[in-house]
């Protein structure tokens, strides 16, 4: 699987967590926020330490800046998790919190999608998106699997 398609179908995955969120906004949504957390600390893991920094050192000055950006949006994104990981089950404050997380993810996703991976796809040839996908996929699994060796 290609960098490019890896992303999107965590993507995918991420929004129909959202969707969970949003059709129970009066519920209880500990559980759903605590995997969404999981799955953007895996996907910015791999888009940081794999994705990004090739972006960085070998696209254009466009895409340069739209990563930087990316990188900016994802310190948010980290935040949002730290605080949500620190609420107590039932607390009021989580459903505003990942309501502001669904809004920034949604945004971030949409830069990606929108503009970023169509920059990509006309800057890297496939055989080096397909690489990049490969080394993102053992990078992820390597990163799930610590992460769930040392209990978080």
């Amino acid at each position: 699987m290609n960098a490019i398609e890896l992303l999107k179908e965590d993507h995918e995955r991420v929004d129909r967590l959202f969707q969970k969120v949003k059709a129970n906004e009066d519920g209880d949504n500990s559980d759903l926020a605590r995997q969404i957390s999981e799955e953007l600390t895996v996907h910015t893991h791999i888009e940081e330490t794999i994705f990004y920094p090739r972006l960085l050192e070998e696209g254009n000055e466009e895409l340069k800046k739209i990563v930087e950006e990316g990188i900016e949006e994802h310190r948010g994104v980290k935040n949002l998790i730290r605080e949500i990981a620190n609420l107590t089950d039932g607390s009021e404050k989580l459903q505003p919190k990942l309501t502001v997380m669904m809004e920034n993810v949604e945004h971030h996703v949409m830069e990606e999608e929108g503009e970023m991976f169509q920059m990509v796809e006309e800057q890297f040839d496939a055989e080096t998106l397909d690489e990049l996908g490969a080394e993102m996929e053992e990078e992820k699994a390597t990163f799930e699997r610590s992460s769930a060796a040392s209990g978080g």
